[in-house]
């Protein structure tokens, strides 16, 4: 009996020249867990909203005047056929309206019963930071703003973690009767 070796010699010897051409596996990478949110400005404070927490964004739509109500609440608009009562956030947490410019925007808040759109200076668009930059310790941040910040993420300059559903919450945010 012949050996059978040619083929399997030729299929070893292939598979060996094969692997000697082969590059080599790219080097693992460590993942970097990240969180994404969309970012704000009011002033020169940088925010940033959780994704889930953001219905829309959409720009400053024409309002209507209410009588009786404080004045950071700027009147409501007709977004698609719902009422959305617009709120200026820099007057409601600073006592100073925001800024009247092109980059103004409205971040739409849909929580529970809560349907409201918030005037915010600009958009800075969906922020991606790595978890570990992640600080709960708030630093310098007016009384205020307190019961609605969660944190601050460190990268050029420092992003509080702002929650509208924490807003939406608040008995400040919803006593709107001058």
């Amino acid at each position: 009996m012949t050996k059978q070796s040619s083929p399997y010699a030729t299929l070893v010897a292939i598979e060996n020249s094969c692997r000697k051409a082969a590059a080599g596996l790219p080097s693992q990478e460590e993942k970097v867990e990240s969180w994404r949110g969309i970012g704000f400005r009011i002033g020169e404070q940088h925010f940033v909203a959780p994704m889930s927490e953001v219905a829309e964004v959409l720009h400053e739509p024409r309002y209507t005047l209410l009588p009786g109500v404080k004045s950071w609440i700027k009147g409501v608009a007709n977004v698609r056929g719902r009422l959305l009562p617009v709120v200026d956030l820099s007057e409601f947490l600073q006592s100073e309206p925001s800024a009247n410019n092109k980059e103004r925007r409205i971040l739409v808040v849909e929580y529970q019963e809560v349907f409201a759109g918030l005037i915010v200076d600009a958009v800075l668009g969906m922020q991606h930071f790595a978890l570990n930059s992640f600080s709960e310790q708030l630093t310098d941040v007016k009384s205020n703003l307190q019961a609605y910040a969660h944190g601050v993420f460190h990268r050029e300059q420092t992003w509080m973690v702002f929650s509208p559903y924490a807003l939406a919450k608040s008995g400040g945010f919803l006593d709107v009767v001058a």
